[in-house]
C-alpha cells in the first residue's frame, strides 16, 4: 500500500445516506454534491453513490451475498483517497442508512495489507450533515469515531453542516442562495480533506 507510487489525481467518494430514493430531492445529496464541487477546486476527482438506490444488505462483512451491492461500493471506496458520508439528522441521530454504512465498514477491522495496516489506512474522511433540528455536532461526533475506528484519518474541521430552526419545515435544499456560513464551512472541509489526503499519499503510515 505504498501511496508514493500513485501519481494520479486524488479521488473522493461521497456516500449519500438520505432515506429518500431517487428521483426525490435530497438536502443530503445537495450538500454532498457541493462538497464534491469544492473538492474539484483542489484537483480532486469524485463521485457520489446514493445508498438507498443500491441493494446494500444489512451485515458486518465485506460481502453479504445474494445481490449485495456493498462489494461494488467498497471497491470504489478502496480506490478513493477521500470518503465523505452525507447524512440527515433524524431524532438527533445519523440516519439509519448512515448507520448501515458504518456497520458494513466494520468489516475493515479485519482487512489488512501485507504490512498489517487496514486497507483504509491513509484514507481521509469527512462528514456532511443536514437537518431541521439541533444535533449536527452529535451526529458528526458519532460518525467521526466510527470512521476513525475502521482506519480513516479525520482532518481538522472535518464536517460541513446546515441545521434549520427546530420544528420548522424549511430544508437546506430550499435555501437560495446557500447560507454563506455553510458554503464557507464546505470550502474549509474540502481544502482540509485534499491537503491531508495528499500528505498521507506522499507519506503513508508505517507498517503495523
Amino acid at each position: 500500500m505504498d501511496k508514493t507510487e500513485n501519481t494520479g489525481p486524488l479521488r473522493a467518494l461521497v456516500l449519500c445516506c438520505t432515506l429518500k430514493p431517487s428521483p426525490s430531492r435530497s438536502s443530503s445529496e445537495l450538500l454532498g454534491l457541493r462538497v464534491l464541487e469544492a473538492l474539484r477546486g483542489h484537483d480532486v476527482e469524485g463521485e457520489m453513490v446514493r445508498i438507498v438506490d443500491q441493494h446494500v444488505a444489512f451485515g458486518v462483512s465485506t460481502d453479504e451475498g445474494d445481490g449485495d451491492s456493498w462489494p461494488e461500493i467498497r471497491a470504489k471506496m478502496l480506490a478513493a483517497d477521500i470518503l465523505v458520508l452525507a447524512t440527515p439528522i433524524w431524532m438527533g441521530q445519523p440516519s439509519a442508512v448512515c448507520k448501515l454504512v458504518l456497520e458494513r465498514l466494520d468489516a475493515e477491522l479485519s482487512e489488512t495489507d501485507d504490512e498489517g495496516r487496514m486497507l483504509t489506512s491513509g484514507k481521509v474522511a469527512g462528514v456532511a450533515v443536514v437537518g431541521n433540528e439541533d444535533g449536527a455536532h452529535h451526529v458528526s461526533a458519532e460518525v467521526y469515531q466510527a470512521l476513525n475506528d475502521v482506519g480513516f484519518t479525520i482532518p481538522a474541521n472535518a464536517v460541513t453542516y446546515w441545521v434549520g430552526e427546530a420544528m420548522q419545515a424549511v430544508d437546506y435544499q430550499d435555501l437560495d442562495p446557500e447560507p454563506e456560513k455553510s458554503a464557507g464551512t464546505t470550502a474549509t472541509l474540502a481544502g482540509n480533506l485534499a491537503h491531508l489526503a495528499a500528505l498521507l499519499r506522499a507519506a503513508p503510515y508505517p507498517a503495523s
